[in-house]
């Protein structure tokens, strides 16, 4: 038999399915490092057509400050199953009482992680629920829906999934160039075949609600700030996706915690992982867990 294709954990994590109350959901834990004093848990949730191997330059540093790390594929992202046509499940509000069952099972006190719109789900979450939280960092995730670029880019590829196979739109993806230009699921963690494997795995459904979100996500920023915990707001210096000048303004009005990693752009913990496992874990590090 072939052996199928996935992604190899980092040294140290492991990579299972975190039984909750609303399902099973693929993730890789990563502990803290072996004689390093625990500081924390944080739970981290990927972007769009993204997974938890997004974050897999990030747990080795994390750990060697105290910080055990849990990255997780949503509700039909990668390796975590869910219905292929059906779009309800994908709702944000779900996908949202999903990231609090995450946090339920895992029990204990999470700083929350959330990329791009993981950032988004991850704040609808807290809105609903804030108390398994400690902090909250969005990472190069913004205010409301996507720029307009984007926005063209989401509907393009909405169109493509409504004529043509996973297949077959993976093809169309690569034709549009290399993948470093091309970006979104033809760029991340693992060679190309990893790539194209964790496209496959994608739910058409999630691709299609999710995309759609993000063109429409209402600006809920006055409602987060009312929120009692402290927020991070990391970024790259340069973002197609939501200009770095509207991440600032995010960052003042949520009284936030700013950090621009040099170097980057839409995925910090990819393009400069580094400086951004340590931006973190300065944040957390004044946020002690202390319950």
């Amino acid at each position: 038999m072939t052996t199928p294709i996935s992604f190899t954990p980092p040294a140290g994590a492991r990579a299972y399915q975190l039984r909750t109350e609303r399902g099973e959901f693929a993730v890789v834990d990563a502990p803290v490092a072996t004689g390093v004093e625990p500081r924390g848990v944080a739970l981290m949730l990927p972007g769009f057509t993204g997974s938890k191997e997004d974050f897999h330059f990030l747990h080795e540093p994390l750990a060697a400050r105290g910080y055990r790390t849990i990255a997780v594929d949503g509700r039909g992202q990668n390796e975590s199953d869910g219905p292929a046509d059906d779009e309800a499940p994908y709702a944000q509000e779900e996908l949202a009482r999903d990231v609090l069952a995450q946090a339920a099972a895992l029990d204990t006190p999470l700083h929350l992680v959330g990329h791009s719109l993981g950032g988004q789900i991850a704040r609808a979450a807290v809105l609903l629920d804030h108390s398994p939280f400690v902090s909250f960092t969005l990472v190069a995730s913004g205010p409301a829906q996507i720029s307009p670029s984007q926005q063209q880019r989401v509907k393009l590829l909405h169109e493509a999934l409504t004529v043509m196979t996973m297949p077959e739109v993976w093809q169309a993806i690569l034709a549009m160039g290399p993948p470093e230009e091309v970006g979104g699921p033809a760029r991340g963690f693992g060679e190309l075949a990893l790539l194209r494997r964790r496209w496959l795995n994608h739910k058409p459904a999630q691709l299609l609600a999710t995309g759609r979100q993000l063109t429409v996500e209402p600006d809920r920023v006055a409602e987060l700030a009312a929120v009692p915990l402290p927020f991070h707001v990391l970024s790259g210096a340069r973002d197609d996706t939501w200009p770095v000048t509207l991440l600032d303004d995010m960052a003042v009005r949520l009284n936030a915690h700013r950090t621009v990693v040099p170097g980057a752009e839409h995925s910090p913990n990819m393009d400069q992982p580094l400086p951004t496992a340590h931006a973190l874990a300065d944040f957390w590090d004044k946020h002690p867990q202390d319950r």
